[in-house]
């Protein structure tokens, strides 16, 4: 997928699983911008990755053995904390 494309990675971060919808969302929408032409990328590989194994990564029930997406996931949780509690 081009990181360039928002119009479909907006489109592939809506799961339909609602803890992820919370957590994937807002991240794009607030900081997809401003990330990296290489974190960009990274993001996008995350997306590619199943409901249920990112689900738990994001819920700490485990981690991706892929250290970039382990960083990546770091990031969406920290900056989805600082940002604070968001309705969907």
């Amino acid at each position: 997928m081009d990181i360039n494309n928002k119009a479909r990675i907006h489109w592939a971060c809506r799961r339909g699983m609602r803890e992820l919808d919370i957590s994937i969302m807002p991240f794009f929408e607030y900081e997809y911008d401003e990330l990296t032409d290489h974190d960009k990328r990274v993001f996008v590989r995350l997306l590619e990755c199943p409901d249920p194994d990112l689900f738990n990564w994001l819920m700490n029930h485990g981690r991706p053995e892929d250290e970039e997406l382990f960083s990546m996931i770091k990031l969406i949780q920290e900056r989805n904390k600082n940002r604070g509690p968001v309705e969907i």
